[in-house]
């Protein structure tokens, strides 16, 4: 037959398919139905995991660590089967990310023994239930002094720890979700991948960057020596660029973990003292209401936490009141009513705060009493009416250490982790070293450098009572990419769907909703070109402050009414970096989560509050 050198006999057809199936079944299906198997179990027994963890048990986490890393063991043996596949061409990248979700696993694991191990003789006073350890029995000095010695002890495992979990994350930062499709048979898979490495990355890259914070918290609790801390609440419900109006002050010493108020009161009484005060800068005679003059109380006008606090240093010490401090800890209302939330109504001279809504304001009835004993007028002087936030602050901060720690701090650790990231609480410390730990975590307030595109909305309440409390924010952030340029539009609506209060003052009434008086600043990348901006009642202004371009105005908002700002800009296409576009906005602090919808050539991207910093990704 013609060319019949060439042809193969159909028996090895047939045997060169049946190797190919035994090879594809022996080296392919048979590891990969037994890695499922275990990933199976594995999702059981890490459940069980969490669940101990969450409960606080150390016992019981630690014996459900040991039954969870003998199954990871078994799976991990099973899954070097398919460590071959990472050199297959075209799909070894997948095979490869395979090997660094499980290598990352198996690091995981490590750091959680070394945890255990390290915080075993301590767990009663970090949290953690332990047979045999009475830490309630203790006094409420004994406790804190008790327990800044076991973070004394616990220190030297932080850089192992964190270094253990750096392994974690170089191969989680190795995965890549845009290499995945969006759906497969039916479910979601980019954006589960996506979420799984952000929350991961979240977990280790917090740990690895707050080492330095956590190696030095005996020494911020005054382990070595007595530490000064300067409070100062910030009133959100009147919003400022930092997070609120900066309405009263704390003065609180830390020795060997042993707190005491040293003393408290009215923002006013510090201005008080203060000999002469500087004329009011441009923005205050631009936008406030009759004032002419700079006060510490109006002093935070940068957005960035950090030259506020300097603004501020500068004037404080001109004050006859002025303390020497090792930091600052602004907070807003809502710290407050997360630890009332947690351990229960609380009285402090003889009023009693709590969580729950009260019906005058829609709000928590800590905010609407607090407001009250502060801002209602009387017939009578109501001496250092103010302090009382430094008295509550106090009364939780002891009622938290009169519980068995497995009680309640697990919980107050994360409340006070979210209040951190979502910025209603800030810090700044005098010890370079600490302040810089402190900025990388992003719990300095501090205004970032950001490669791409970036986004913050700063608003300013001048002299619009505490309307904060009513008015509510819808945002719309809308990119398209065109061939030489990035077309970007911003639409800002803000309703105020409650009736005005009582606003007079000669009869007592409470002023919380009135007219607010917004002065609006709009932080882009650098070189931005503004097109317009609608919904101004004053000049637009446009500028360049902290590395951004800025688009200023001013506008109104009256109770049961909207406003409308609708601003339109240009960026230079050279903020978009291989393919992928990037959006970093970030939040102004004491909000609760402006609502924000973000679309990129049509598509929405991202919908949702926004309670954080947030940077948002999406190939074009």
């Amino acid at each position: 037959m013609k060319n019949s050198k060439f042809q193969i006999p159909n028996s090895k057809i047939v045997l060169f398919f049946v190797i190919l199936l035994f090879f594809i079944g022996w080296f392919l299906v048979r590891p990969g139905v037994k890695v499922y198997s275990k990933a199976k179990e594995l999702r059981l027994k890490a459940a069980a995991l969490k669940a101990a963890f969450k409960e606080n048990d150390l016992d019981k986490a630690k014996s459900t660590l040991s039954d969870f890393k003998k199954t990871y063991d078994e799976f991990e043996k099973e899954a070097k089967g398919l460590y071959w596949t990472s050199y297959i061409p075209l799909i070894g990248v997948y095979g490869k990310d395979f090997k660094n979700v499980v290598e990352a696993g198996r690091y995981f694991i490590e750091a959680s023994e070394r945890f255990i191990v390290a915080i075993e003789p301590h767990a009663d006073l970090l949290g953690f239930k332990k047979g045999g350890v009475s830490f309630s029995e203790k006094s409420v000095e004994e406790r804190i002094k008790t327990a800044v010695f076991a973070l004394e002890k616990v220190k030297p495992e932080i850089d192992a720890i964190a270094k253990i979990l750096k392994e974690a994350e170089v191969r989680i930062e190795a995965v890549d979700p845009n290499r995945y499709p969006e759906r497969f048979l039916g479910r979601s898979i980019r954006e589960k991948v996506s979420s799984y490495k952000e929350q991961v990355l979240g977990l280790t890259s917090f740990f690895v960057e707050a080492k330095g914070l956590l190696k030095n918290l005996p020494e911020i609790l005054g382990a070595d020596e007595e530490k000064t801390y300067l409070v100062i609440f910030q009133n959100d419900k009147e919003l400022r660029a930092t997070g609120g109006f900066w309405t009263a002050y704390a003065v609180f010493k830390i020795d060997k973990g042993n707190i005491r108020l040293v003393k408290s009161g009215d923002i006013y009484d510090i201005d008080n003292t203060i000999p002469k005060h500087p004329p009011a800068p441009f923005e205050i005679l631009q936008y406030h209401k009759g004032v002419n003059r700079l006060y510490l109380r109006d002093i935070n006008l940068s957005p960035d936490f950090y030259i506020s606090v300097k603004a501020f240093e500068q004037l404080y010490k001109k004050s006859s009141l002025a303390v020497d401090y090792d930091g600052i800890v602004a907070i807003d209302t809502n710290v407050l009513v997360d630890l009332l939330k947690i351990f229960g109504d609380t009285e402090v001279r003889g009023i009693v705060f709590s969580a729950r809504i009260d019906k005058r304001c829609d709000c928590p009835q800590a905010i609407y009493k607090l407001l009250d004993v502060i801002d209602r007028p009387t017939p009578y002087l109501r001496e250092n009416r103010k302090g009382i936030l430094g008295d509550l602050t106090l009364a939780l901060f002891y009622k938290a250490i009169g519980f068995s720690p497995s009680r309640y701090w697990g919980r107050l650790v994360n409340s006070m982790i979210n209040n951190l990231y979502e910025k209603h609480i800030l810090l700044y410390f005098e010890d370079k070293n600490l302040q810089k730990a402190v900025e990388s975590l992003g719990f300095g307030g501090r205004i970032k450098d950001y490669k791409g595109d970036y986004l913050h909305i700063n608003d300013v309440n001048f002299a619009g009572a505490k309307s904060n409390m009513f008015v509510r924010h819808y945002i719309t952030s809308e990119t398209r990419v065109e061939e030489d340029k990035v077309l970007r539009k911003l639409v800002i609506e803000y309703k105020n769907p409650y009736p005005h209060s009582d606003c007079n003052l000669e009869r007592g009434g409470l002023c919380l909703n009135a007219t607010l008086r917004n002065w609006l600043r709009v932080y882009v990348p650098k070189g931005a070109k503004l097109k317009n901006f609608v919904g101004s009642k004053k000049k637009v202004r446009v500028y360049e402050d902290l590395g951004k371009t800025v688009f200023e105005g001013f506008l109104t908002v009256s109770p049961q009414g909207k406003a409308v700002v609708k601003i339109e800009y240009e960026l230079p296409r050279s903020i978009l970096g291989d393919g992928v576009y990037k959006l970093f906005i970030q939040k102004q602090p004491g909000t609760l989560g402006h609502n924000f919808e973000v679309k990129v050539n049509g598509k929405e991207v991202y919908k949702g509050k926004l309670l954080k910093d947030t940077e948002i990704k999406t190939k074009l």
